[in-house]
């Protein structure tokens, strides 16, 4: 398996994100592909297969901690990536709520 668990929807709390540029203080780290959640059930094969899908967004994976759970909120393509690749691990911004 390479998510825990593959979810619908947002479970947590709005956070006010939005944009990459609202990310960009939450500091990137390293989190294993076998501990997300993910929010999306679907995936558009175009954007996991073209190689400037990154370019215009954040490099990293956006992930929110919530009740000790990791939920992918974006960054679905770049995980499957990983995981095809055979990589265990991928780089994510994670943002803690409590």
């Amino acid at each position: 398996m390479i998510f825990k668990k593959v979810g619908e929807g947002r479970p947590y709390p709005d956070h006010g994100k939005q944009t990459p540029r609202d990310w960009a203080d939450v500091p990137p780290r390293m989190v294993r592909l076998e501990e997300l959640i993910t929010t999306k059930r679907t995936l558009d094969l175009g954007q996991l297969l073209a190689e400037d899908s990154t370019f215009y967004g954040d490099l990293f994976a956006h992930v929110v901690e919530w009740h000790g759970d990791l939920y992918l909120e974006d960054g679905l393509h770049r995980a499957l990536r990983a995981a095809l690749q055979q990589r265990p691990t991928l780089h994510a911004r994670v943002l803690v709520l409590d």
